[in-house]
C-alpha cells in the first residue's frame, strides 16, 4: 500500500498482493519571667519555627508542581477517526493506535484525556463522510483525520478523494474541532502519475485548511515486516507504538497546548464576566 520511506520499495511486491486484504478489511537562651498570656522567648522561637517550616513547605509543594499538570487535568476528547490502520485490524483492542495514545498521554499527565476510536475497516473517504454526523456527536476536541488509502487501493478519482477529505475537514471545524490530517502514501503499481497525485493530498489539504499535517502517518513502520502482520499491511502493537511516540505525538502536543490554554483562557473570561454581574 505504501512507498514513501526509500525502504518500502523492496516490500512492494509482497504489498501488492495483499493490499485487497485492506479493503475488507510533588542551643537555646535562658528564658525570663514572663507576665500570664506573654509567651516565652522559646515559645515564640518554636513558634516562629513551626512558621517557617510552614512557609518553607509550602514554597517547596509550589515549586515542584509543574504548571503544566494544571492546565493539562482538562478534559479533552480526541476522536481517532479513518479506516482500519485506525481500528487497529488483527490487534488487542489496548494495542490499537488510539488505545496506545490514551494511555500515552494519561502517562504524560494529560490525566482527562479520552481518545475515542471511530476507525472502520473498508473505510472510504465517501463513507466518512456520510458517517460525519454520528461521530461529530463525541464532540471532539481534536480529530485525528486519516483516511484514503482504501480509495487508492480501488483507483479512485484522486480529486474525489481530495473533495472528501477537504468536505471532512471543513465539517469537523465547523463543529469547533481542531484537525489534525494524517498523510498517506500507496504502492506504486498504479501508476506514478496517480501515485504522486494522491501522496500530493495531503500537504495540500493542510496548508489551504491551516490544519497540522502528520507528513506520512506510517513512517517507520510501513513496509517494515517486524512491526507489520502477516498481511505485510497492517502494523503489529509495536508498530503502533512507533506510530504514536515518533509520528503522532510530535503533532498532536502542540495542538493539545493550544487548546487547553484556549480552554483556560475561555474559563478565566467566563468566571470574570460571572463576577462582574454579581
Amino acid at each position: 500500500m505504501l512507498n514513501t520511506p526509500s525502504r518500502l520499495a523492496q516490500h512492494l511486491p509482497a504489498i501488492a498482493m495483499l493490499a485487497a486484504i485492506m479493503a475488507i478489511s510533588g542551643c537555646q537562651k535562658e528564658t525570663e519571667p514572663t507576665t500570664p498570656n506573654q509567651p516565652t522567648d522559646t515559645q515564640r522561637s518554636d513558634t516562629e519555627t513551626t512558621a517557617n517550616q510552614a512557609n518553607t513547605t509550602s514554597v517547596d509543594t509550589n515549586a515542584d508542581a509543574p504548571t503544566d499538570m494544571q492546565v493539562n487535568s482538562s478534559p479533552i476528547t480526541i476522536l481517532a477517526l479513518g479506516d482500519s490502520l485506525t481500528e487497529g485490524l488483527g490487534v488487542d483492542k489496548n494495542d490499537n493506535y488510539p488505545a496506545q495514545l490514551e494511555d500515552r498521554l494519561q502517562a504524560m499527565g494529560y490525566k482527562n484525556t479520552e481518545v475515542i476510536n471511530s476507525g472502520l475497516s473498508g473505510e472510504t473517504s465517501t463513507g466518512l463522510v456520510n458517517r460525519l454526523d454520528w461521530v461529530l456527536q463525541t464532540k471532539p476536541d481534536v480529530t485525528i483525520l486519516t483516511i484514503g488509502a482504501n480509495d487508492a487501493i480501488r483507483g479512485i478519482d484522486v480529486a474525489t478523494i481530495e473533495a472528501n477529505i477537504r468536505t471532512a475537514v471543513k465539517r469537523l471545524q465547523d463543529n469547533g474541532s481542531v484537525v489534525i490530517l494524517g498523510g498517506m502514501s500507496i504502492y506504486d503499481n498504479l501508476g506514478d502519475d496517480y501515485v504522486a497525485a494522491f501522496s500530493d493530498i495531503y500537504p495540500r489539504v493542510a496548508k489551504d485548511m491551516s490544519v497540522p499535517l502528520i507528513p506520512f502517518f506510517l513512517e517507520g513502520v510501513g513496509g517494515e515486516a517486524e512491526l507489520n502482520q502477516a498481511d505485510a499491511i497492517h502494523p503489529t502493537k509495536e508498530g503502533y507504538t512507533i506510530i504514536v511516540n515518533d509520528n503522532i505525538l510530535p503533532i498532536l502536543e502542540p495542538t493539545l497546548q493550544e487548546v487547553t490554554a484556549a480552554e483556560t483562557s475561555q474559563a478565566d473570561t467566563t468566571k470574570n464576566t460571572t463576577n462582574e454581574s454579581t
